[in-house]
């Protein structure tokens, strides 16, 4: 069985051409705006309530591992029924496209605190800190995804219940690593929760949904024909 094959058995062929783009999208926005506004002023968001948050190095591992819940989570989100897939999808891609001009209209940064040099938590955050610099904070992408991730499976009956609640603890638990690895500060927090219900209700209540759809079918029916030629 060939490699496409194997991948269309885990995600529909609806939403395979989406999530590369929607991955894709993702990078661009985070890395191509930190490219444009690295050097323009940034605002401190934080609150006296921040400053009081403990710095707890080894929700590292939260913070990190939440990738694979994402994966895991935007694929048994696109394996709903076409039209949800659509709405869950088009929600993120609105949803990332708001954080670009935010994070251009309002760069932002916080305060890091000293990292020890014992211990693998320590080394870990040395690492974050040395590969992601304090800024494109608001709204927190990681909080976003984390909940889309839950959004996307909310309510569906062929979930396990005990899956669905774990999403809806995984994304909490992703919100305080933010805050407790000092990579973001609470309005982060809520701003990319909010901004993922606010874009996931605009794609059910208006014709979003059905736009990026008939848009992604036209591009995905070209790739995969472009794909079979080229096997064939």
């Amino acid at each position: 069985m060939r490699v496409k094959e194997k991948v269309l058995e885990i995600i529909p062929e609806y939403g395979l051409v989406p999530l590369i783009a929607e991955f894709a999208l993702n990078t661009l926005v985070y890395a191509g705006t930190k490219l444009i506004a690295g050097d323009w002023h940034h605002y401190n968001l934080e609150t006296p309530l921040d400053l009081m948050i403990p710095f707890v190095p080894w929700t590292i591992v939260i913070y990190f591992g939440c990738y694979i819940f994402w994966v895991v989570n935007y694929i048994l989100s696109v394996r709903q029924d076409r039209e949800s897939a659509y709405r869950f999808l088009s929600a993120d891609f609105l949803a990332k496209c708001i954080c670009f001009f935010c994070f251009l209209l309002l760069p932002t940064t916080n305060t890091r605190p000293g990292v020890g040099e014992q211990g693998i938590w320590n080394f870990l955050m040395r690492f974050l800190y040395q590969v992601d610099s304090a800024d494109n904070l608001f709204p927190s992408i990681h909080c976003l995804t984390s909940w889309m991730c839950y959004i996307g499976i909310r309510g569906r009956k062929n979930i396990p219940s005990g899956y669905r609640c774990f999403s809806c603890l995984m994304a909490i638990a992703v919100f305080v690593s933010t805050l407790t690895t000092k990579q973001h500060v609470l309005v982060d927090v809520a701003g990319g929760v909010l901004l993922a219900e606010f874009c996931y209700r605009i794609a059910g209540r208006t014709r979003l949904a059905n736009v990026y759809g008939a848009v992604f079918e036209r591009v995905t029916k070209k790739v995969l024909k472009g794909s079979a030629v080229r096997e064939g």
